[in-house]
């Protein structure tokens, strides 16, 4: 796109002449001469030119200049939008910044992924490499001999098979978060009873808490609760997941209660527990995919540090939110609601 010079502009040249030209077929028309009126036909012409420059140049670099700005995508320097009323090039600038507005959202928005996608796959990449660079180095060491050693071959075959198991758990964790993310997976929504539901995974996970030496225990009646509203199966994840969670990260001798309680149309439920808590500087981060607060401590519990992910996911996907509340030595107490049925 030419440039229009700053104070000549080839537009109005055009417009100054055509009415100039019309002017003097004018005058020819009505019987005078054109070398007898070329002064009017100058002052119209100039006056014109006048006019056409006033009305259109500057809007015209304005346009030039926005249009330049969006191919440099400097959006910094668009400014806000001008009224979009007036004639038709008022609409148009109106337009050329709305246009890059939009454009510097969009752009915003694939950086951002861009970035969410390269740690994502840096995550990916640095939690399987430790389980397995472990399964190979425990099976070159079998190989090498110590295959036939009593003492070693089924300490070092049951490491590979506790990797191996953490390989299979990321690998679900993956493929759930993918689908919760992507809306491939349906959420059923049907009323069900929760404290059931509460019994359940309490008495499933009540081996894990005493090999843990943790006092798990359900605190509230399960006949003292309505029937709620939502996906059971994936209720249970959340709450499989958030007990799991108050176990791996408590001290031997401390405790994980879960409880619910009725609120109007609605049931809260808690899990807490008096386990290490969580520094408040942590607590928005909580739900992002592989973000641990001990990193050493969680990958030493066998975490693929998409749990408390996958259960926002889920959550979200019922139209709830999960909250938490936690002091760094006393412990931390993790809710959500769900309705009556």
């Amino acid at each position: 796109m030419v440039a229009p010079a700053r104070y000549f502009s080839w537009l109005a040249f055009k417009i100054a002449a055509l009415a100039a030209g019309v002017a003097g077929l004018i005058a020819l028309a009505l019987g005078g001469s054109v070398w007898g009126s070329i002064g009017s036909l100058l002052a119209v012409g100039l006056a014109t030119y006048g006019a056409a420059w006033w009305m259109l140049h500057a809007r015209l670099r304005t346009i030039h200049s926005l249009l330049k700005q969006v191919r440099a995508h400097q959006f910094d320097e668009l400014g806000t939008s001008p009224s979009p009323r007036g004639d038709e090039l008022d609409g148009l600038i109106w337009e050329l910044h709305r246009t890059g507005q939009m454009l510097n959202r969009e752009i915003d928005d694939m950086r951002r992924m861009e970035s969410y996608r390269r740690e994502f796959i840096g995550n990916v990449s640095h939690e399987l490499k430790t389980p397995i660079f472990s399964i190979q180095g425990f099976a070159e060491t079998l190989s090498d001999g110590a295959l036939s050693d009593p003492k070693v071959n089924r300490t070092f075959l049951q490491k590979i098979i506790r990797n191996a198991n953490r390989l299979d758990r990321l690998a679900r964790d993956l493929s759930e978060i993918a689908r919760l993310e992507t809306g491939t997976m349906e959420i059923e929504m049907t009323r069900f009873d929760l404290g059931e539901l509460m019994r359940e995974v309490t008495e499933t996970l009540l081996p894990k808490a005493d090999q843990k030496d943790v006092s798990l225990r359900q605190a509230t009646e399960p006949k003292a609760l309505p029937a709620v509203r939502g996906d059971r199966e994936r209720i249970r994840q959340v709450l499989v997941n958030l007990i799991d969670n108050a176990i791996k990260y408590n001290e031997s001798g401390g405790y994980v209660a879960v409880s619910a309680q009725r609120q109007g149309e609605a049931v809260q439920v808690l899990v807490q527990d008096n386990g290490i808590g969580i520094p408040e500087r942590h607590l928005n981060r909580l739900t992002e995919r592989f973000y641990r607060v001990d990193k050493s401590r969680s990958r030493h519990q066998g975490g693929s540090g998409l749990g408390l992910s996958i259960v926002k996911h889920i959550l979200s996907a019922h139209d709830v939110q999960l909250h938490v509340e936690s002091t760094v030595g006393e412990g931390s107490t993790f809710t959500f609601v769900l309705p009556v049925a």
